[in-house]
């Protein structure tokens, strides 16, 4: 069995802790049960199964019926806070409480670097800037972030990086990519904290709103839509980030550092059965500063294509 840090999910810990004792002996969930001072035989499988939660409060004494003391009970018992966190602020406290533990005993958490690299908007701009700037220091890499952040940042989010083995030097003391691009694994703490990246980057296009339109490229659409509708413009939303993710890939060098937000949310609630009393026509509303906008009626642009 791999070691606790190895996890992220409680419940495969718990399977998988049932499945190599049962190999080596007649363990059954009623013994496993009866141990962690549960009534229901089957209570623990049916938590391993995703039917039924452990809570906080049972966590320890599930813990140490699988023979955890100390830092690995504790562990444990922050997995399952972690899991059944109410908001993205208490994940994130219980999975730093987790990291801290591990770190204090010298063993690396399973996602730990990838949670850190999510966590702030400089690391991925940092990352692009560093790669293409041989020689610059710091303070120069500084001054070509926007907003502008310190040389000290800088300096320490190039140390994570290249920690993360997200860069690396050359023989010269330059900085390069370890890979062309980075998404988000499997690691089921990382949407946590790129929910916190998204967040900073919309904050970020609020101010992008003062730049040049040369520089900029904003534009936006308000449509009423069936649910058919929204997973065809998902597919077309994933196929056109992989299209534009291969244009960037085409050049070699770079000259500006670019960030493309892609957001589709709902802006009513479910309409239920008054959509079943469709009006003559759903509009659309584009709203984009170079045509300044428009009001446009799909049954009239159908029309016109056809």
């Amino acid at each position: 069995m791999k070691e606790i840090v190895e996890y992220t999910d409680y419940r495969k810990f718990i399977q998988d802790y049932y499945d190599e004792r049962k190999r080596s002996s007649a363990f059954t969930w009623r013994d496993f049960a009866q141990k962690a001072g549960f009534t229901s035989p089957i209570y623990l499988k049916y938590v391993c199964e995703g039917k039924k939660n452990l809570s906080v409060g049972a966590a320890g004494s599930v813990a140490a019926a699988m023979g955890l003391a100390g830092f690995e009970q504790t562990y444990f018992v922050l997995m399952v806070s972690y899991a059944h966190a109410k908001d993205d602020k208490t994940k994130r406290a219980a999975f730093e409480e987790r990291c801290a533990l591990a770190h204090a005993h010298k063993v690396r958490v399973l996602g730990n670097e990838e949670f850190d690299y999510f966590k702030s908007w400089k690391n991925p701009v940092i990352r692009e800037l560093a790669a293409h700037m041989p020689g610059a220091k710091p303070l120069e890499i500084a001054r070509a972030c926007k907003p502008k952040i310190s040389a000290a940042e800088v300096s320490e989010t190039l140390s994570f990086l290249v920690r993360a083995k997200l860069l690396k030097k050359d023989r010269s003391g330059n900085y390069e990519q370890t890979d062309k691009s980075i998404s988000i694994g499997s690691v089921d703490a990382v949407p946590v904290a790129a929910r916190d990246m998204q967040r900073q980057m919309g904050e970020l296009a609020v101010k992008a709103l003062d730049l040049p339109l040369s520089e900029r490229d904003m534009s936006g659409l308000t449509m009423g839509l069936t649910h058919r509708a929204y997973e065809k413009i998902r597919k077309e939303i994933a196929d056109f980030r992989r299209r534009i993710v291969a244009i960037a890939g085409e050049d070699d060098e770079t000259e500006q550092v670019y960030r493309l937000n892609l957001q589709l949310f709902p802006l009513s609630e479910r309409l239920g059965d008054y959509s079943a009393n469709p009006t003559s026509g759903h509009q659309v509303e584009d709203v984009n500063e170079k045509n300044k906008g428009v009001w446009e009626s799909k049954e009239k642009r159908d029309e016109v294509h056809r």
